[in-house]
């Protein structure tokens, strides 16, 4: 009886210290969400920003660091659909200053920049994320 009631007991006191830490880890839990910026966002900072919307992204172009880095053009994943230069209210394939036609390429190296074919120019596009 005496070895029932400590085997008893002792699962018990093991059930109650893992559910203890289980609900701690959980009131420590917290739900990290990154969204995305939009176009209004980037161009109330900086109302001449050369922009484009793609799946969902807003991508920037004229940025120093990413001019600097040397990048292979993949395939062609897009084109520049309408041209929006009177509003914020951008969807995907609509720039404000790339002409409807300009290509979009995804980069090897990277999955955050996409490179752009418009006009004879060869421009390199960032996404523009919070983070």
């Amino acid at each position: 009886m005496r070895i029932q009631r400590l085997f008893f007991t002792s699962i018990v006191v093991a059930l109650f210290t893992i559910s203890g830490c289980s609900l701690k880890g959980e009131k420590n839990k917290g739900t990290v969400t990154i969204d995305n910026i939009d176009a209004e966002e980037v161009l109330t900072l900086e109302p001449d920003a050369d922009i484009f919307q793609y799946d969902g992204v807003i991508y920037r172009t004229n940025i120093d660091w990413v001019e600097e880095l040397s990048l292979s053009k993949g395939e062609q994943i897009g084109e520049i659909k309408v041209q929006n230069d009177s509003n914020t209210d951008f969807k995907d394939e609509m720039a404000n200053k790339l002409p409807v036609g300009a290509k979009i390429f995804a980069v090897k190296e990277r999955g955050d920049i996409l490179i752009v074919e418009s006009e004879g120019k060869t421009l390199k596009y960032l996404a523009i994320v919070e983070g």
